[in-house]
């Protein structure tokens, strides 16, 4: 029983748009976002790939996949990048490769029973060399701490207290202690070139960027916009920066700057806010500070990128529940739909990644029914060179949850579009029609029974015997409600 109920609670019907966003961001070769390491390690946590053994595991699975299929394909040299990423933000020194083992080599444990323990970090297990404090007052060497905030950990490693900030102080006095000791044992630490420059490093940073906080309120439009444009580097480069940049009042003066009448500043400030928001504190600041009216305002009337990176910033800001209502209640759904039906290749992605997420909340799907979301959606069904049917199937299984969006949608054409879908599609393809048509099916028998005249019976029992997972369990609920319907055996 325990077992099942651990399985059930697994299985979501829903996909995980966060997920399938940042897929899409770090396998873009053009996303300049594809670096960030707070979405690589969302991914590593979201996928179970943040250890030795589980990237042991995977590579085997993949070994074994690769010989199946009698060689490499696009596919597998990207699983094999993003396996060799993981393996940089689990702080593991190792080397991925399909053809031998993964090699690891850790930081040796320290072992003479003679060290005292206040001198080991509690990370590495070694002597410290540059140790610093962090906000709860415990005591790390530099680079493992600095591993571990990279990674968009806010908590401290020992005491799993939530860290105030993130400045890391530099522990001189426990320094020159370690150093006696060593001294006096005729021990010599490991010499780090960097040390003199680490240690001012915090420093520096957080005073660079109180200077360029300050200047987002320069009276020349030059300095203001030479601030923008490093705030948004700053923003992109790691955690810490955000943490600085948001406890620095940089967010209130960035959210001022939305409704400048220069589209250049306009696209940068909005993109140094995206970049913000992927802290979860930041969420909820940027919307208290009033930014949202004021990205939607770019997003209707933006330069292309702009327009993308509203989006992408509404996506984000919207992972917070009252923020999806916040996006709908100021209208931000009727220039998403437009930006889905008119907009590049990459804002159609970033719009409906989004309108996915603020469709979570049961009255945007109303709004976006309104706002005319279905016919785009359709569209890319229809346009194969677009590569979005994953993405438009699942915004069409919400709205199909919803009376307006079954009236809308459960048309003859789009019931034969779905089995075509389902007959020749890729296996998510697959997964995702089938979800659909059970879901229009359970409440509406005769859009099952239109489905079997276009032939959906067939491809439907292979689905249910060599689809993925989740395809095959629908499959299997669709072939129970379509016996009750035809009484098929």
């Amino acid at each position: 029983m325990r077992m099942q109920l651990k399985r059930a609670k697994r299985r979501t019907d829903t996909q995980d748009m966060e997920l399938a966003m940042d897929m899409i961001v770090i396998f873009s070769k053009k996303d300049e976002r594809n670096a960030d390491i707070a979405i690589l390690e969302r991914l590593a946590n979201k996928l179970e790939l943040h250890t030795i053994a589980e990237l042991k595991a995977e590579k085997t699975a993949i070994a074994k996949l690769v010989k199946q299929r009698g060689g490499y394909n696009e596919t597998m040299h990207q699983i094999v990048d993003l396996l060799g990423k993981f393996k940089q933000i689990a702080g593991i020194d190792e080397t991925v490769s399909l053809d031998g083992p993964i090699s690891t080599r850790t930081a040796q444990t320290c072992q003479s029973p003679l060290v005292p323990h206040e001198f080991v970090c509690p990370i590495t297990l070694e002597i410290m060399t540059d140790p610093v404090i962090v906000a709860t007052g415990q005591t790390y060497e530099r680079d493992s701490i600095r591993k571990w905030l990279n990674s968009n950990h806010r908590t401290c490693p020992k005491t799993g207290q939530t860290l105030e900030h993130l400045s890391l102080a530099p522990n001189f006095a426990l320094r020159n202690l370690i150093l006696q000791w060593c001294e006096k044992n005729n021990l010599e630490l490991p010499k780090k070139d960097n040390y003199a420059s680490s240690v001012n490093y915090s420093a520096e940073i957080m005073e660079e960027i109180s200077s360029l906080v300050l200047n987002l309120s320069s009276s020349q439009p030059n300095v203001r916009r030479d601030a923008i444009v490093k705030i948004r580097m700053l923003s992109k480069e790691n955690p810490e920066n955000r943490i600085f940049i948001a406890n620095d009042g940089g967010i209130p003066r960035l959210v001022q700057l939305l409704s400048y009448p220069d589209s250049n500043i306009q696209e940068h400030t909005v993109t140094a806010l995206l970049n913000l928001s992927i802290d979860e504190t930041n969420k909820r600041l940027i919307a208290r500070e009033g930014a949202i009216p004021a990205i939607i305002e770019i997003l209707q009337n933006g330069t292309d990128e702009a327009r993308e990176n509203s989006a992408a910033a509404l996506f984000s800001l919207s992972m917070l529940d009252e923020n999806k209502v916040l996006v709908g209640n100021f209208n931000g759904i009727p220039p998403l739909v437009a930006l889905l039906k008119n907009g590049t290749m990459r804002g159609k992605k970033d719009a409906a990644t989004a309108l996915f997420n603020l469709s979570l909340n049961q009255a945007n799907k109303s709004r976006a029914i309104k706002a005319g979301i279905i016919p785009p959606l359709l569209h890319l069904l229809d346009d194969k060179n677009l590569g979005m049917i994953d993405e438009a199937l699942s915004i069409l299984l919400l709205l199909a949850s919803h009376p307006e969006g079954r009236n809308e949608i459960g048309r003859l054409s789009f019931i034969e579009t779905l089995v075509e879908i389902i007959r020749n599609g890729t296996p998510k393809n697959k997964e995702c029609a089938v979800s659909v048509l059970l879901e229009l099916g359970l409440k509406n028998s005769s859009l099952i029974l239109a489905a079997l005249q276009f032939g959906v019976y067939e491809p439907l029992r292979e689905i249910s015997i060599s689809g993925t997972n989740r395809a095959q369990r629908k499959a299997n609920s669709l072939l129970q409600h379509m016996s009750k319907c035809e009484h098929i055996p």
